[in-house]
């Protein structure tokens, strides 16, 4: 089984910064794919940005610029670090995990902006 556990939501001001922390446990393989999505009330579930094992990125237009996503594949944990941030990011975020025996979710941990 494999277990993610998000930290590091909570309620800031526009403009201000949060660190995300996934860290994931239990019977990892390579975790190729590591990622945050984004799931705001009446809305679908998007990406964020994602990292492989190699260290290539990739964003969300919508965050480029003001987010960046980082792992560290000795602590088994991916990062996000939320700069600039906006009301419109408002929602619970969710890190992802794909390794060769599947995909797994974390519970999700809740970021709100306040304007």
């Amino acid at each position: 089984q494999v277990q993610l556990v998000e930290s590091g939501g909570g309620l800031v001001q526009a403009g201000g910064s949060l660190r995300l922390s996934c860290v994931a446990s239990g019977r990892l393989f390579s975790m190729n794919f590591m990622g945050w999505y984004r799931q705001a009330p009446g809305k679908q579930r998007e990406l964020v940005a994602f990292i492989t094992r190699d260290g290539r990125t990739n964003y969300a237009d919508s965050v480029k610029g003001r987010f960046m996503i980082s792992r560290d594949n000795a602590k088994n944990t991916v990062y996000l670090q939320m700069n600039s941030l906006e009301p419109e990011d408002t929602a619970v975020y969710y890190c992802r995990v794909d390794q060769m025996t599947g995909s797994y979710w974390g519970q999700g941990t809740q970021v709100t902006v306040s304007s």
